[in-house]
Parts: structure tokens; sequence; C-alpha cells
């Protein structure tokens, strides 16, 4: 399947690799595809992500705060809310008693038999479903190679923390879809 990935598919595959390795993870995870796709998108990935204003450093802030919250979301947040609960309050309460970011844990810098090395990690079933989604996404287009496009048009189709973040940017499925439809 790899033969048939773009040259900047190719790098994202790649740069997922490496930040699971500058992170000590065990794992390539969603999250470091994603990393890897926002450092090299080019067209027609840059120019959507540039019209939702989509940056690394805002996603990764994102991220940490979901975390901090224990993976509460936004709209979970909101919905709580309409039902009398602060989540804010909920999550600075623990925080005082048990320390900054306890709800967060260690999910996804995990330190461990890698330290240290550039030993090759696994791919998770999540990020499977990712290039593998990339790969029905291309065929159902009518397109030729899997681009870093079709790998955000799949990581956007999978649910997840962060499917979450990104949505509450404004960068959805359907949209990058219809998009990528026009082009080819």
């Amino acid at each position: 399947m790899f033969e048939r990935f773009s040259p900047t598919a190719r790098a994202a595959v790649i740069g997922a690799q490496e930040i699971a390795i500058e992170r000590d993870a065990e794992t390539i995870e969603v999250e470091h595809l994603l990393f890897a796709m926002l450092d090299g998108a080019d067209e027609p990935l840059r120019g959507f992500l540039a019209e939702h204003r989509i940056d690394r450093a805002l996603i990764e802030a994102d991220l940490r705060e979901l975390r901090r919250r224990g993976g509460v979301s936004d709209a979970d947040a909101a919905a709580l809310g309409e039902l009398g609960i602060n989540v804010e309050q909920i999550v600075s309460s623990v925080e005082r008693a048990h320390g900054e970011y306890v709800l967060a844990g260690a999910r996804g810098f995990k330190r461990g038999r890698f330290r240290g090395t550039r030993a090759h990690r696994p791919f998770t079933q999540g990020a499977k479903r990712v290039l593998e989604g990339a790969l029905r996404e291309v065929k159902e287009l009518g397109a030729g190679q899997i681009g870093a496009e079709h790998l955000m048009l799949a990581l956007l189709n999978g649910e997840g923390s962060l499917v979450d973040v990104l949505g509450s940017r404004g960068l959805r499925y359907i949209d990058l879809r219809r998009d990528l439809a026009k082009l080819h």
C-alpha cells in the first residue's frame, strides 16, 4: 500500500514515526500522524487548514486542555453545564488536591522500552484505520495517489478526541470531502 502514497503522505507517515520517537512513545498514534500532516501539509490540505486557521500549536494547546479536563470536550462541558455541572470547577478542585494535569494521566507520553532508541514503533489500531481509510477515500474519490489530504480525510471520518478538537475548530470531514471531490 505504501507505494500508492504521494511523497507528502509518505513524509507524514515517516514524520509520525519521528514524532513517536521524539516523545518516547511505544506506538505511533493518530495524534502523531496528525502532527506530521500539519508539519508538512501541501496543497490542497494546506489551503484547507489555512481556511480554518488550523496549525499545530493551536491543536496541541487544545489537546493539552482536553487532557487536563480528563477528556471532557467543550461540547460535553457545555452539556454538563446545562445540567448545573461546572467541569472547570471540578477540574480545578481535583488539581488543587492532587496536582496540575492529574486528570491527563500519562496517555501519549509513555516512557518505556524504547527510551533513547530509534527502534521502529508499531501503529496503533486507530493509526492503522487512518491509513486504511485513506486508501478507501482515494478509491471513492477516483484519485491516483494517497495524499496527506486523504489521510486527514480518513482521520476526520473517525472518532475520538482529535476529531472533536478539529471539529471544534471547524475542520469537518464533510467539508474536506466536498472540497476534495471538486478537485478529482
